[in-house]
């Protein structure tokens, strides 16, 4: 920083107290994270019971299926320490249910269909409900404010 550029010295980001909207962002994004993670557990059940066909299949399936949730869960942990990071991730994970939740009404699983579209749409609502800290003026890393260190 030069002598000229009256910006305050940057200071380290601190975790703030998630508001209203982040806090049911959390709490939805907690309740998709445990029922993908029990979707998993049910991959492991037929293999433990042997319903399925192929063991390799559902093994992979339920795994794949496993990481959707811990992600899901580490999106959720996100919003619950006031971070706005989330946002993006939740928003996709949510648009891309609703064309799932249409898939389920075409296979007349309505209900489930209303379900899973009302979660996704209030998820949807709720991140863009969620202020963002970053100002414009401020980079958004450390590696651009070291450049610009550099160059003065």
């Amino acid at each position: 920083m030069s002598a000229t550029d009256p910006s305050p010295a940057p200071t380290p980001a601190t975790p703030a107290t998630p508001g209203a909207a982040q806090r049911l962002a959390g709490a939805l994004t907690l309740l998709q994270a445990l029922v993908v993670v029990g979707f998993a557990g049910f991959f492991a059940y037929e293999i433990a019971t042997g319903a399925t066909s192929t063991v390799t299949t559902a093994v992979m399936s339920g795994l794949l299926i496993l990481v959707f949730g811990v992600g899901l869960g580490l999106l959720a942990r996100g919003w619950f320490r006031g971070r706005d990071w989330p946002r993006t991730p939740t928003l996709l994970w949510n648009a891309l249910l609703l064309p799932v939740a249409w898939s389920l009404h075409d296979s007349d699983r309505t209900p489930v269909a209303l379900g899973v579209a009302a979660v996704a749409l209030v998820s949807i609502g709720a991140a863009l409900a969620t202020p963002m800290r970053r100002d414009a003026g401020t980079p958004d890393g450390p590696d651009e404010q070291d450049a610009r260190d550099t160059r003065d």
